[in-house]
């Protein structure tokens, strides 16, 4: 079976944007509410970030079930990674997510400055000044015959479907509008060309797009 690239659980305003601007260390998402933005993930039971019992069945938490289903790396950009740009200054930082990262794969993060990788828990982090093509077959073989997930941000997932990379898409549109910041699409519709799509409402108020290959 062919290993997939897909994105999972990918929060978006309902004007298309991924994240707001001025992206800092305390607002990870520029100007953008992730309490508006992410509400309904992080109420499902299944969330990875979970750190209390409870949360939500039913259809948002089936798409955070699915988050790691079959998954074997993961790819992200640098601005996912941390608030940093251009050289790095603190090699300190090793991420938003302390010393249990919820990806429990190898994690490959794009970016122009290099670094050496290194381990938290049981994920390993590498930083590639690569393309698409080439992050995707390191992360291929990395991730042993199992999917790879495309994590963002939306600067990155464009990246790869620009490339013609990218095999499945879950975007979780939420009902809010941010006006300006990164943007992944003027449109669902602009993606119809190569990708069927099926929105799904949830009683949470978001809308779940799902993508997969014409």
């Amino acid at each position: 079976m062919d290993q997939l690239l897909r994105v999972h659980c990918f929060n978006l305003s309902r004007d298309g944007f991924g994240a707001g601007e001025n992206q800092s260390l305390e607002r990870p998402f520029g100007h953008a509410d992730p309490g508006d933005m992410f509400a309904w993930a992080g109420a499902t039971a299944s969330w990875p970030n979970r750190t209390d019992p409870g949360g939500t069945r039913g259809l948002d938490d089936y798409f955070t079930r699915d988050f790691a289903r079959n998954i074997g790396a993961e790819i992200m950009g640098r601005n996912k990674f941390g608030p940093q740009r251009g050289p790095w200054r603190d090699r300190q930082w090793r991420g938003w997510w302390g010393d249990e990262p919820p990806f429990h794969t190898p994690v490959f993060v794009l970016t122009h400055h290099e670094r050496p990788s290194f381990t938290l828990s049981d994920t390993t982090f590498h930083f590639l000044d690569a393309g698409p093509e080439e992050a995707l077959e390191r992360a291929k073989a990395a991730a042993k015959g199992k999917d790879v997930r495309l994590g963002g941000g939306a600067t990155t997932i464009r990246q790869f479907l620009d490339a013609d990379l990218v095999d499945t898409m879950h975007i979780a549109v939420s009902d809010v509008e941010l006006g300006s910041g990164v943007r992944l699409w003027q449109s669902p519709e602009e993606l119809l060309d190569r990708f069927h799509l099926e929105v799904v409402p949830s009683p949470s108020g978001v809308r779940h797009h799902l993508f997969w290959r014409r």
